[in-house]
């Protein structure tokens, strides 16, 4: 498992060098590998360290509840009873998370803060998908989206479904053409949330 860290950690940080349109489709594929969803895995050893290890294996970081510091080595995931480490925050910082993998998320009950920024995979499916789990739809509290350049209004305003949302940030995102309609709609759908918009 150690080698498997440091050989994924070794990948993603290759990825910021120029490579020609070729090898785009092998580290879309090899993106694809890190989100592919293990449903055996889930059941044995729980949805927040299973989807840990997900975010971890994709460049993302995570919190755990009651804890200060953020977890970002795959190779120095907590050891201990499966149900002790419950995520709490998720940063997903130039990571490689996709669709594909947001299976992952579905088991978890605790996770309060969500930061999106510089995901080239994420779009608007995956923000529709987030707010459809039953479980963020109670549980999350703040999210920032910055720099996804392939979210647009569609994909924003399906956030309204997190009804326990209090603060929403959307920074740098060229998709989103129609900021009047964006901030009506929070308004009428959660009136309490405090909504900071940086777009042009």
């Amino acid at each position: 498992m150690m080698l498997f860290g440091k050989i994924s950690q070794q990948l993603c940080g290759l990825k910021k060098l120029p490579w020609s349109r070729d090898s785009r489709y092998f580290w879309g594929w090899l993106n694809a590998v890190f989100n592919k969803v293990d449903h055996d895995r889930i059941r044995d050893v729980g949805p927040d360290r299973a989807a840990s290890e997900w975010l971890l294996r994709c460049g993302a970081m995570v919190r755990y509840h009651g804890q200060q510091r953020w977890q970002k080595d795959y190779n120095h995931l907590p050891t201990g009873p499966l149900d002790k480490y419950k995520i709490q925050a998720i940063d997903a910082t130039d990571s490689c998370i996709m669709s594909i993998g947001f299976d992952h998320m579905e088991g978890l009950q605790y996770v309060e803060k969500i930061r999106l920024c510089k995901c080239h995979y994420i779009e608007d499916g995956c923000l529709e998908r987030l707010s459809q789990l039953e479980n963020l739809q109670k549980s999350m509290l703040e999210m920032e989206i910055i720099s996804c350049g392939n979210v647009t209004d569609k994909g924003i305003i399906a956030l309204h479904h997190f009804r326990n949302l209090k603060y929403l940030f959307l920074s740098d995102l060229p998709g989103v053409k129609e900021k009047e309609k964006i901030v009506q709609a929070f308004k009428t759908s959660l009136p309490s949330l405090e909504l900071k918009l940086d777009l042009k």
